[in-house]
């Protein structure tokens, strides 16, 4: 059972996402997918759990589709309401609830180890090479500009707050995506996002430079 509801749920995220455009395209779900799994295996959560949240993890989504959430919890549950107890579909969505950055001053806690696994899985992959590829896909998408020196990063205190943000590509890389480090839950994702967070301060400094002329 627990492979065909898996299989099911591939398929509908791959089709789901297939024309995404912002860097959360079904790659993106896939690279969760997989990761969620090697972190689930590492630290001895539930593997079909880790699963299903993980290729679901995007459908609930704010920045996403029309920013209904109520409308894609209501997609998740019945698209899986045959195949699991509901009990489990409720975990699921739990789980989804709970993946999203929401802000530099916004604790986001998780607390079973399969939630952590999913969240863990999607933070890593916002950061480092492929991390720092999806924020400005995601950028050209919103129509932001890569840089401006005037606008300074905003460590957003609240969800309202972050939600209404609008500021260039590298401004993200200090709202959020250097800050994910210390964020992750696992062990086997801390040690992970180490090399991640490297090669991003790497990447800031080329950048500078070349902005800058220097390089």
């Amino acid at each position: 059972m627990s492979q065909a509801v898996i299989e099911k749920t591939r398929k509908f995220a791959q089709s789901f996402f297939a024309d995404d455009g912002s860097g959360h395209d079904w790659w993106h779900v896939h690279r969760v997918w997989q990761m969620a799994c090697r972190l689930a295996d590492a630290e001895g959560a539930d593997r079909t759990v880790v699963e299903i949240a993980a290729l679901l993890h995007d459908v609930a989504d704010w920045k996403l589709g029309n920013g209904n959430e109520h409308q894609g919890y209501e997609t998740i549950r019945n698209l899986l309401k045959d195949d699991l107890p509901a009990e489990t579909v409720e975990r699921v969505c739990g789980i989804i609830a709970t993946v999203s950055y929401k802000g530099a001053g916004v604790e986001t806690p998780v607390e079973s180890l399969e939630g952590q696994c999913v969240q863990d899985a999607d933070r890593l992959d916002a950061i480092g090479a492929v991390g720092i590829a999806r924020a400005f896909a995601y950028g050209g998408n919103k129509n932001r500009l890569i840089h401006d020196p005037a606008q300074e990063p905003v460590l957003h205190q609240s969800f309202g707050e972050y939600k209404k943000n609008k500021g260039p590509s590298i401004n993200h890389f200090y709202e959020k995506l250097l800050l994910l480090k210390e964020r992750m839950n696992t062990p086997t994702a801390r040690a992970l996002a180490e090399e991640r967070h490297r090669f991003m301060e790497q990447y800031l400094q080329q950048f500078f430079g070349e902005w800058d002329g220097q390089l």
